[in-house]
C-alpha cells in the first residue's frame, strides 16, 4: 500500500471526499506535496499558523524545550517554566481582571472548562449560545453548536442550553438571574465570518452584568491579531469574564486555554478538589512554541498592518460571480451563488496551487485567512489565483 492507501485505511475520516493532498514541508506561508508542487497556504489550517510555518524561532523553542523535558507530570502540580512564563505572557496583554490561565490542549476543551466554571462560579445551568455558533466538537461544546443538522445525530445533549440568533437583539430578554452564562464569538467564524454590531456586545454586557450571569468570549480564531487587534474584544468596547482560546495560541503546536480571575478560577481546585484536570493540558513543548510566537507576532508588526491587507483584498477581489464578502482583518469570505459552484472554485484554486476551503455553516462560502505574515507581492498573487480559477469554472 501507498501512504495514500494507508491514511484511508488506518485513519479516522471526518468527511467522505477528503483532499488527499500529501504534504512533505511547510515555510513561511507555503506548502509543498509529496511531487514538489507548491501551495499558498490561504487558510493558515485554520487561523493556527498566524506567523507562517516553521517560524525558525519557534522551531528553536520546540528544539530546545524538548531537549530539556516533555511530559513530566498531569497539568498543575508542578512549575514548568514555559507554562508559567507564557501564561504571565498572556496575562500581561489582557485586562487586569484576566489574570489568570487554564491551559488545555485545545479550542473544544477551553470551551468545556468555561462550561464547568460558569457553573461553578454562579450555581446557575442556563446557558445561551447562538445559531450558526461553533466551539468544537466534544460533547459540551457540541451543545453550544448553533446548527441542528450538526447536533442531531449526537443527541441527547446538555440539557438547558438556549439558542438566538446571532446579532439580534430578542437574546437580551433571555439573560436573567437563572442564567450561567453568554457564550459567543466575538466573531463569528464558521457563519462565514460575521462581525456583529459593538453596540449589540455592549448591551450584551450590559445585562449580564446586571443578572450576574458571565460573559464568555471565544476568540479561539479570532484571537492573535487576526481581526487587526491583539484580542478581537478590543475593537467592541468590551471585555469578557472568561476567554477562550487556541488555534493560534501554540504556534502550529496543539495548545487552548480558557482565562478568566483568579478568584473564579481558584473555585475549580476545591468542593471537589480536582473540579477541572488534564493530563497533557499546558505540555510544556506547545507552551514554549506558543509563547515564541506570540513573541515574533507582537514584535514583527504584522498585525499593524491587517486591516491594510484587508483593505487591499475588498478592493481587488472583484468578480461577477462573487455575490458578497464578509470580513474581519485578514480573514473573510466570499460567498458564491451556491455550495455546489464555491466547491469548484475550491478545488480549482488548490489546483492552482492556493489552498482554501469552506464554512460550516456556510458551504456557499469560500475561506480566506492567510498568514497575517503574507507579503503583499503574494497577497497580490492570491487575488490572481482566486479571480483566475473563477474565470476557469464558470466558462468552462
Amino acid at each position: 500500500m501507498n501512504l495514500r492507501q494507508l491514511f484511508q485505511q488506518h485513519l479516522a475520516p471526518t468527511s467522505p471526499a477528503p483532499m488527499n493532498l500529501e504534504m512533505v514541508r511547510a515555510e513561511g506561508v507555503y506548502l509543498w506535496d509529496a511531487s514538489g508542487k507548491r501551495y499558498i497556504d490561504l487558510i493558515a489550517g485554520f487561523s493556527v499558523s498566524n506567523i507562517g510555518h516553521s517560524h525558525p524561532t519557534v522551531v528553536q523553542a520546540v528544539q530546545e524545550q524538548a531537549a530539556r523535558y516533555m511530559h513530566l507530570m498531569v497539568y498543575g502540580e508542578l512549575i514548568q517554566s514555559p507554562v508559567v512564563s507564557y501564561a504571565r505572557l498572556l496575562t500581561s496583554h489582557l485586562p487586569t481582571e484576566l489574570d489568570c490561565v487554564y491551559f488545555t490542549n485545545s479550542g473544544a476543551e477551553a470551551t468545556e472548562g468555561a462550561m464547568k466554571l460558569a457553573k461553578r462560579v454562579t450555581g446557575r445551568t442556563k446557558m445561551i449560545a447562538f445559531h450558526h455558533a461553533y466551539h468544537g466538537s466534544t460533547q459540551g461544546a457540541l451543545s453550544l453548536i448553533g446548527d441542528e443538522y450538526w447536533r442531531r445525530s449526537f443527541r441527547p445533549l446538555l440539557p438547558g442550553i438556549y439558542h438566538f440568533p446571532y446579532g439580534k437583539e430578542e437574546v437580551l430578554e433571555a439573560i436573567d438571574q437563572s442564567t450561567a452564562c453568554v457564550i459567543l464569538e466575538t466573531v463569528q467564524a464558521e457563519s462565514g465570518v460575521t462581525a456583529p454590531d459593538p453596540t449589540w456586545l455592549q448591551q450584551i454586557r450590559k445585562k449580564c452584568d446586571a443578572t450576574g450571569t458571565l460573559l464568555i468570549l471565544d476568540e479561539i480564531q479570532a484571537g492573535f491579531g487576526r481581526t487587526g487587534t491583539l484580542w478581537a474584544f478590543e475593537q467592541m468596547g468590551i471585555q469578557p469574564d472568561i476567554l477562550l482560546l487556541g488555534k493560534a495560541l501554540g504556534g502550529g503546536m496543539p495548545l487552548g486555554a480558557f482565562i478568566a480571575s483568579k478568584d473564579r478560577m481558584h473555585q475549580l481546585s476545591y468542593q471537589p478538589v480536582l473540579g477541572h484536570i488534564t493530563t497533557f493540558g499546558g505540555h510544556p513543548v506547545s507552551c514554549a512554541a506558543g509563547m515564541a510566537a506570540m513573541e515574533v507576532l507582537l514584535s514583527s508588526g504584522c498585525i499593524d498592518r491587517v486591516k491594510e491587507k484587508e483593505k487591499f483584498l475588498l478592493q481587488t477581489l472583484q468578480h461577477p460571480a462573487i455575490q458578497a464578502i464578509q470580513s474581519a482583518g485578514c480573514w473573510m469570505s466570499l460567498q458564491f451563488a451556491s455550495s455546489t459552484l464555491n466547491q469548484q472554485v475550491v478545488h480549482q484554486c488548490v489546483k492552482n496551487g492556493l489552498l482554501t476551503d469552506w464554512f460550516i455553516f456556510a458551504p456557499d462560502r469560500l475561506r480566506i485567512a492567510p498568514p497575517l505574515t503574507i507579503e503583499d507581492e503574494v497577497l497580490e498573487e492570491v487575488v490572481q489565483i482566486i479571480l483566475r480559477s473563477i474565470d476557469e469554472v464558470t466558462t468552462a
